[in-house]
C-alpha cells in the first residue's frame, strides 16, 4: 500500500505507475507513460492476454491479468476501462492512497462520481479526469483572448469508432465541450434543453443541447459519433469580440472591433452617404473595421501527453 512517505519520494524518484485496461485508449496511455522520464511504467493490467502481453513486452513492463497483482508496487494508476467499473476500481485505488488518472467520464452517475471525489479527499490522494481538451494548446491561447462569453457554439463530430459503446455520445464526446464551456463561462447552469437519438446502439449517438447560464450566456453544443468526417470546433462570442477554435488543426482566430470602428465613422454610416463605394466598404470590413488575430499556437502537442 502506498503511504504518504512513498508519495513524497515520488518528487525525487520516478513515479511508479500502472495502466489498468489497454484497449483502444489504454494502449496510448501505456505508450506515453512509458516514454515519460518522470515515470516508470511498472505494469499493464489487462484480462485479455493476447492484448496485454504484447503491449507489456513493447514497453518493457509486466503484464498482469488482475490489476490487484500490481497495486502494492505502484504510486499511481491510469484507469482506462469501461465506465461502469470506474467507480469500483477507482475507489479501491484511492483508498490505498494511489493517485488516479481516470479516463472520462469520471463515473456512470453523479452519486458514483461524488463518492470517488470523497475517497480522494479522505485519503489525501490525487484524482484527475481525462478531459484532455484542457491540455490542447489552443485552449489557453483562446482563453486569453476572451472577454465575458455571451454565446458559444460547439461541434464535436466523428465517424463511428466501435468503442465506448457502453456510454452515449454525451459522455463519449460532448463531455469535452461541456467541460470547456463551464470553465469559459464560470457561472452556474440555469437550465438545459437537449434532444438525442440512437442510431447504432441503445445509447444516444447524436445529441443537440442548449445550456442556459445564470449570467445570461447561452451555449449550443452538437455531438455526433456517426458522422462521415471529424470536426472539433468551437465559436465563442464575448463582449470584446469572437474567437474561433479548431481543435483538430490547433488553430485559433480572433475577431474584435478595430479603433476605427470603435472611435471613427462606422461603415454603416458611410454606406448611407451619397456616392458611397459599397464594394470598397465590403473589402474594408475585415482589417480596417474588424481586427483579425491569428496568434501562434504551439504545434504538434499531444494533449494526452501534456495531461499525463
Amino acid at each position: 500500500m502506498t503511504n504518504q512517505s512513498s508519495r513524497d519520494q515520488s518528487f525525487t524518484e520516478k513515479t511508479k505507475i500502472a495502466v489498468i485496461g489497454v484497449g483502444a485508449l489504454g494502449r496510448h496511455h501505456a505508450r506515453i507513460l512509458a516514454g515519460l522520464n518522470e515515470c516508470e511504467l511498472v505494469a499493464v493490467a489487462e484480462p485479455n492476454e493476447h492484448i496485454g502481453q504484447p503491449i507489456a513486452e513493447q514497453h518493457g513492463c509486466r503484464w498482469v491479468a488482475d490489476y490487484h497483482e500490481c497495486l502494492n508496487e505502484i504510486d499511481a494508476v491510469s484507469i482506462v476501462v469501461p465506465t461502469v467499473v470506474h467507480h469500483k476500481i477507482g475507489v479501491e485505488c484511492l483508498e490505498m492512497g494511489l493517485s488516479v488518472l481516470m479516463e472520462k467520464p469520471l463515473a456512470k452517475t453523479v452519486t458514483e462520481a461524488t463518492e470517488l471525489v470523497d475517497a480522494a479527499k479522505r485519503n489525501d490522494a490525487l484524482l484527475q479526469v481525462g478531459h484532455i481538451e484542457r491540455f490542447n494548446p489552443v485552449t489557453p491561447v483562446a482563453r486569453k483572448m476572451l472577454g465575458t462569453p455571451r454565446y458559444i457554439k460547439g461541434e464535436r463530430l466523428s465517424p463511428y469508432a466501435f468503442r465506448s459503446t457502453d456510454i452515449g455520445v454525451i459522455h463519449d464526446l460532448m463531455i469535452h465541450d461541456i467541460d470547456l464551456v463551464l470553465s469559459f463561462v464560470n457561472a452556474p447552469v440555469q437550465s438545459v434543453d437537449a434532444f438525442g437519438i440512437s442510431i447504432l446502439g441503445e445509447n444516444e449517438d447524436s445529441v443537440q443541447a442548449r445550456l442556459y447560464f445564470e449570467n445570461g450566456c447561452i451555449a449550443d453544443l452538437s455531438a455526433n459519433r456517426v458522422n462521415p468526417e471529424f470536426k472539433r470546433a468551437m465559436q465563442i462570442w464575448s463582449d470584446t469580440g469572437s474567437v474561433d477554435i479548431d481543435f483538430n488543426s490547433q488553430k485559433v482566430t480572433g475577431y474584435s472591433p478595430s479603433e476605427q470602428l470603435l472611435f471613427g465613422t462606422s461603415p454603416l454610416e458611410k454606406s448611407r452617404q451619397p456616392g458611397a463605394d459599397i464594394d470598397q466598404l465590403k473589402q474594408d470590413i475585415f482589417g480596417k473595421y474588424i481586427q483579425v488575430d491569428e496568434p501562434e499556437v504551439q504545434q504538434n502537442v499531444d494533449a494526452l501527453t501534456a495531461e499525463l
